[in-house]
């Protein structure tokens, strides 16, 4: 809402002009200094100014009248002041006097000071011309001498060139930052000209000098890599002496003996190493790469030459992979692998000591080239390999090889991984080497006792492979119970196990005992006892006593065998009381059963050839023989001297087995001899002579058992009658009164318990009292018959019967 201005009326008001009311209103706003244009408007609005332009000339007049009653009220004041402004001026004029009064006093009394200020001047001038000329005269002479030491540093040789360079770097310095121009342009010039001469200089001699450094670092590398290897060779038989000196406190260890008291000179050997190995890398000197380095740094070419440096060693990295081109790997492996070793470890010192010259990504890198490139050699030479000591040889090399760059920090494990991958075909090609031989070692041996004449012999050929019987040493000349085959076959083994432990100790990975036990198990059943098994098959021509020799040799391997099994135990470090909880069956008996079985047939061969005297028996005879039959005698008699030399060689078991099997032949060949189609019949007395022949075979088992004491005499001695009891119950039979009683179940089963129907059947056919001829039955016909004639007809009626 608008304020209502003093101006605003009525259009009834104003058109009668303005009132007194209005006349006060412009009164107090003249008076309050307020707009006066609303009033103005509405005056001319009206039509009639007059009476406003009244009012402000009444207005006006008044303000007037104030104005001269202020002046009257001021008017003194103002004349004092202007008093007081004239007499300032007097004192204004006075001071002027005095100043110029004192400054001519003053110009008379400085004359002489200006004089003595300009001469002041000229001689500070003349000071300031001389101290630029000094300042310059040394900062040329200051440029001078460092020019000359410079040139001193660089007729010193290369270990003075950063002297040179920081001379030069100083001087470089003085001409770019001094604050005004070297006055002399000839001597400035000859420097500038010296400062890139002296620094291009000092780059090509330190580049010489690192090129030089470079191809003898190479060389040195070699003999680095070879002694380093070569220590580490040390330090591996250091830790194997001790550890074959800790293997009999090994086997003392109690349960609550934790062993770590021995650990100590394990620790000792280690720590030898690495000492060894500190040595080896501070026997090559760096000096020339340092400088080398701090030169190129110093002209501010550090990056560059980092680049130049590290492809200069990838190319003579490549270099060093040509080792083996020229010639065979067997020859050159040591070389391929000691040069590779030195390489890294002069690069992992350089990496360590070399203040950021290499990265660990620049040495792993050139690492992995180097391992790629050794992975793929090996491959490649291992793939055609084809003897199993050449493999061996590269395989410790390599493993020593691994072993050093362990301690240096590098991963070695694809390189083991390549061992591990060729652990079979090693063992493959080992195998082979061994098959053959052992091959050579059985056809050379004439399988006859081994005779040793001198201790020495004995502990080479016994003792080393735990074959004695006894812990007694035998006098001399002694006869073994076994042929050279043995000691050969367990030298033959025993250097397939170290060469096993040897290389999976050093790179094969994994537990070495097992694979060594289960490389063990296929030397022994692939080798050994295939050899042995293909040996007697074949039958080679062996005679008696050479069969029973190889009889007895796989009793001595059954010792030896325990023998392998512990020494593989202990080149593995694993305590014998943990392979004797883990024993096996015999791996040879395969072979050993085939042995038994040659011995045996050829036994009963030599008893079949015996045998075929059994047609000078008379099977009808008036009289029994009084003292056996021929055959019977000879054959005892053989027996008794194969048992005397068989005693001596054969273990008591195999022995047993042999005269159980024996006899048990003879009684088959005896039955065998009834049921002959050569003998058509036979009488009593015949019988009564193959019943002392059975009775001297008995009483010699019955003699035989006497030998088997310690195993079981009376179990024996059962044995040997089983052996003959099938051609003891026929004559049983036979010269019974009551053959019919055979066809008693109880009785039969008691008594004839091993005959057999058919057989009986067919020898009773065939036997004939003493009494019975072909025309005895002309004279007897109407005499009693004989009962056991009459039962033996009619065992045979009923057996006929029955079949």
């Amino acid at each position: 809402m608008r304020r209502k201005l003093p101006g605003d009326a009525p259009a009834s008001v104003a058109a009668s002009g303005p009132s007194e009311a209005d006349l006060a209103q412009l009164s107090t706003a003249i008076a309050a200094g307020e707009d006066l244009g609303p009033f103005v408007r509405r005056a001319f609005a009206c039509g009639r100014p007059e009476p406003l332009l009244a009012s402000l000339r009444a207005a006006a007049r008044d303000r007037e009248a104030e104005i001269e009653e202020l002046c009257r009220a001021h008017f003194h004041d103002f004349i004092r002041a202007v008093d007081d402004l004239r007499s300032l001026l007097a004192d204004a004029d006075l001071l002027k006097g005095s100043l110029s009064a004192s400054h001519s006093a003053l110009l008379s009394s400085a004359a002489p000071l200006l004089a003595s200020l300009e001469s002041f001047l000229a001689a500070r001038s003349l000071a300031g011309n001389l101290s630029s000329a000094l300042a310059s005269s040394r900062r040329c002479v200051r440029l001078l001498a460092l020019a000359n030491r410079a040139n001193e540093h660089l007729q010193a040789g290369n270990h003075s060139l950063y002297l040179a360079l920081r001379a030069v770097d100083a001087i470089d310095r003085d001409l770019a930052s001094g604050p005004e121009p070297l006055p002399l342009p000839t001597l400035r010039r000859m420097l500038l000209c010296l400062v890139p001469a002296v620094r291009a200089h000092a780059e090509r001699e330190i580049s010489r000098e690192f090129s030089d450094w470079m191809v003898s670092i190479r060389a040195a590398s070699r003999h680095l890599g070879q002694v380093a290897i070569g220590r580490s060779a040390a330090a591996r038989q250091r830790q194997e002496e001790l550890r074959s000196k800790h293997r009999p406190l090994e086997e003392c260890i109690t349960l609550d003996d934790d062993g770590v008291g021995d650990l100590d000179d394990f620790a000792a050997a280690a720590a030898t190493a690495d000492v060894a190995d500190g040595e080896a890398a501070a026997s090559f000197d760096l000096t020339p790469l340092y400088r080398a380095m701090h030169i190129h740094q110093t002209l501010e070419l550090g990056e560059r030459f980092k680049k130049y440096y590290l492809e200069n060693r990838k190319l003579q990295l490549t270099s060093d992979f040509d080792v083996i081109a020229a010639t065979p790997f067997l020859e050159s492996h040591q070389v391929f692998f000691s040069q590779i070793a030195g390489f890294f470890i002069v690069e992992d010192r350089v990496f360590r000591t070399g203040g950021g010259l290499t990265s660990r990504a620049d040495v792993d890198a050139l690492w992995d080239a180097a391992v790629g490139k050794m992975v793929s050699v090996m491959e490649d030479n291992f793939s055609r390999m084809q003897t199993a000591n050449h493999l061996l040889l590269i395989t410790d090399y390599a493993a020593l090889l691994s072993a050093t760059m362990r301690r240096y920090g590098y991963p070695v494990g694809m390189l083991l991984d390549v061992l591990a991958r060729h652990r079979d075909k090693y063992h493959d090609l080992l195998l082979a080497d061994c098959r053959r031989q052992v091959v050579e070692a059985l056809a050379a041996d004439k399988f006859d006792q081994m005779l040793m004449r001198k201790e020495y012999e004995y502990s080479m050929n016994v003792v080393a492979f735990g074959i004695q019987s006894s812990d007694i040493t035998p006098a001399f000349p002694y006869v073994a119970p076994f042929s050279c085959t043995v000691p050969d076959i367990c030298r033959i083994v025993r250097s397939f196990i170290e060469d096993s432990v040897s290389f999976m100790a050093h790179g094969g990975g994994g537990d070495t005992y097992a694979a060594v036990k289960k490389y063990l198990g296929r030397i022994l059943s692939e080798v050994v006892d295939a050899s042995i098994q293909k040996l007697v098959d074949s039958g080679g021509g062996l005679s008696v006593s050479q069969a029973m020799q190889v009889a007895a040799n796989m009793s001595v391997m059954e010792r030896a065998c325990e023998f392998f099994t512990r020494h593989a135990a202990q080149l593995c470090g694993v305590p014998l009381r943990a392979v004797e909880h883990g024993r096996r069956d015999f791996p040879l008996r395969k072979s050993r059963d085939a042995a038994e079985a040659l011995l045996l047939r050829l036994l009963h061969s030599k008893v079949d050839e015996f045998m075929r005297q059994s047609d000078g028996v008379s099977w009808m005879a008036d009289d029994a023989p009084a003292g056996g039959n021929e055959y019977a005698n000879e054959v005892i008699i053989y027996l008794e001297t194969l048992t005397s030399t068989a005693q001596q060689i054969l273990p008591l078991p195999v022995l047993r087995r042999v005269l159980v099997a024996v006899l048990a032949h003879i009684s088959e060949r005896i039955v065998g001899l009834f049921l002959s189609d050569s003998v058509k019949r036979f009488n009593a007395n015949a019988v009564t002579g193959i019943d002392t022949d059975l009775k001297m075979l008995e009483a010699f088992g019955e003699s035989m058992s006497s030998l088997f004491v310690d195993s079981d005499q009376e179990s024996a001695a059962n044995e040997m009658k089983a052996a003959l009891v099938e051609v003891r119950q026929l004559v049983n039979l036979l010269l019974s009164n009551s053959p019919e009683n055979f066809l008693n179940p109880v009785i039969r089963e008691k008594s004839y318990n091993k005959l057999d129907y058919k057989k009986v059947a067919a020898i009773s056919e065939k036997f004939r009292d003493s009494s019975e001829s072909y025309f005895s039955t002309f004279g007897t016909r109407g005499a009693r018959q004989n009962p056991k004639k009459k039962s033996l007809d009619t065992l045979i009626k009923r057996l006929r019967e029955a079949s």
